[in-house]
């Protein structure tokens, strides 16, 4: 069997975001792999080749798309080739459109290593208000900041965890404010007693209205999180209560002299059985 499903980042038996992996893709054309994808009909499906350059190489389809990186999609690759013997634990390379990432393969987890952060510009209130029906919910504490560690996103602080599960998103709004500003989409998050943050994660331009756990956003989120609320090398974020899907990511930094030079975000994932 080539294909399997998996959910990643679950925090109960019912959380977390599902994964398609397509195993010894070798052979599949980009067509082939879209006509899958659309199938499986995930937020993403990961296919995996062999690759000159890394141990793997792993391309990754929205129903839609080919995206360059999709976190929980990798997430759910290693821990399921490792589960399925193909691997130990132990460290690993993957080659994608972002460039060659380090993998961290644990008994129960895997940490995918991402792109050092780039912080682009920052964003006015106003200037997104339409992207969502509520009025007055964003933290006057953080900045509104475009950041990527692979993919560039907007993240938007919001007042509160209630605040945030409350959010009514305008996705064609969001589409157009996406193309706007050349990002993948806007993850909305808070602060919070009990984790470090919970979060939101909105991407309609590629044909996700909501994901359930990003594992390229919440790497990106650490590293916010790093700059502007507490330096430290482990985050724990939470994401998909809203949609009654918890999932649980870790980001870990590594850093040297206040600048991060290591990001790992990562996590567990379970096989579906149906």
């Amino acid at each position: 069997m080539s294909l399997y499903k998996l959910t990643a980042f679950p925090k109960t038996e019912f959380g977390g975001n599902e994964a398609g992996v397509y195993l010894d893709a070798d052979n599949l054309t980009k067509k082939e792999m879209l006509k899958i994808a659309k199938e499986v009909n995930f937020s993403e499906t990961a296919f995996v080749m062999k690759s000159n350059k890394a141990d793997f190489r792993v391309r990754f389809f929205t129903p839609l798309h080919e995206i360059d990186l999709c976190g929980h999609a990798t997430i759910a690759t290693f821990n399921l080739l490792r589960d399925l013997k193909i691997i130990k634990e132990g460290t690993y390379t993957q080659e994608t459109k972002v460039g060659i990432l380090d993998l961290i393969v644990k008994k129960n987890e895997v940490y995918m290593g991402q792109p050092l952060p780039k912080f682009y510009g920052f964003l006015e209130y106003n200037e997104l208000n339409t992207c969502f029906s509520n009025r007055h919910f964003v933290s006057d504490d953080l900045p509104i900041q475009v950041v990527s560690t692979g993919m560039k996103e907007i993240f938007l602080p919001v007042k509160d965890v209630e605040t945030l599960n409350n959010l009514k998103p305008n996705f064609e709004e969001i589409i157009e404010f996406s193309i706007k500003h050349n990002v993948i989409g806007i993850h909305a998050f808070a602060l919070s007693d009990e984790v470090d943050a919970y979060g939101r994660n909105f991407a309609p331009i590629v044909g996700i209205n909501e994901e359930s756990a990003t594992g390229t956003s919440n790497g990106a989120l650490g590293c916010y999180l790093y700059e502007y609320v507490k330096k430290k090398k482990e985050y724990i974020l939470r994401q998909g209560y809203s949609m009654n899907l918890p999932s649980e990511i870790k980001t870990n930094l590594e850093y040297k002299d206040n600048a991060i030079t290591k990001v790992f975000v990562g996590g567990s994932a379970r096989l579906i059985t149906e």
